[in-house]
């Protein structure tokens, strides 16, 4: 549940990708080293343990717009092949080795998730949605501004990537799929007994209700409206 005195951030986004398979879309959002090259607003991210051939715990951080401050998420994610179809989803949890940063806001993800549907053998479509707790008031200039252009953005940037990506994969461990091939994961078991759920109401309340948008967002400088590089999906 979201804290009732700071509303969670919904987003919804659907795009239609004609020259993607859904394979090669599933296997971009499981590549956390390939995020690393696309994913412009990552800070850092890591996967930390697995609970089951097709669950682990993992570190996410990111960019806010300026001047806001940065957020991070550890969650739980889950996936699930179904045929040609595809399941991702997502949720915070907590880790006894990674409480929140004191540099960082730690946000919440209520629940975020990709569907991701054939279309053919070279096209897919893909839903994402979200529901995420900010922790904290943000300015309605931002809640306007990730769900009316930032989010859409984004998935247009994961296309590109998409479309990029089997060249990329070819020249970087092109068999390493430990999403598809559970056997090939290098992370140490973890028993879902040592995590439990982020509730929003644990955890600190960041006021930036007030906040105004730099002149470099407005203006469309790094990380702005006129980048590719301003955004990214959790």
């Amino acid at each position: 549940m979201c804290d009732p005195d700071n509303p969670c951030v919904y987003l919804q986004c659907r795009m239609e990708c004609r020259d993607v398979p859904a394979e090669t879309l599933y296997d971009v959002l499981h590549d956390i080293e390939y995020r690393k090259k696309w994913d412009s607003n990552v800070i850092e991210t890591f996967d930390i343990a697995r609970l089951t051939v097709n669950a682990d715990v993992g570190y996410y951080s990111w960019r806010c717009p300026k001047p806001l401050k940065n957020r991070d998420v550890i969650t739980l994610r889950s996936w699930l092949p179904m045929g040609t179809d595809y399941i991702i989803m997502n949720y915070s949890v907590k880790h006894p080795k990674y409480p929140p940063r004191k540099d960082l806001v730690r946000a919440v993800s209520i629940q975020t998730g990709y569907l991701i549907q054939s279309t053919g053998p070279k096209s897919c479509v893909i839903t994402y949605l979200a529901q995420v707790d900010p922790k904290g008031s943000l300015p309605k200039w931002v809640v306007n501004k990730s769900s009316q252009f930032l989010a859409p953005k984004a998935m247009k940037k994961m296309y590109k990537a998409c479309v990029k990506y089997p060249e990329w994969k070819q020249k970087h461990q092109p068999h390493f799929k430990p999403w598809l091939h559970p056997e090939q994961s290098p992370l140490p078991s973890l028993a879902l007994s040592e995590l439990s759920v982020q509730h929003a109401d644990s955890l600190e309340n960041i006021d930036e209700s007030a906040v105004t948008e730099s002149r470099e967002e407005r203006m469309g400088g790094a990380g702005g409206e006129g980048s590719d590089d301003d955004t990214s999906l959790t």
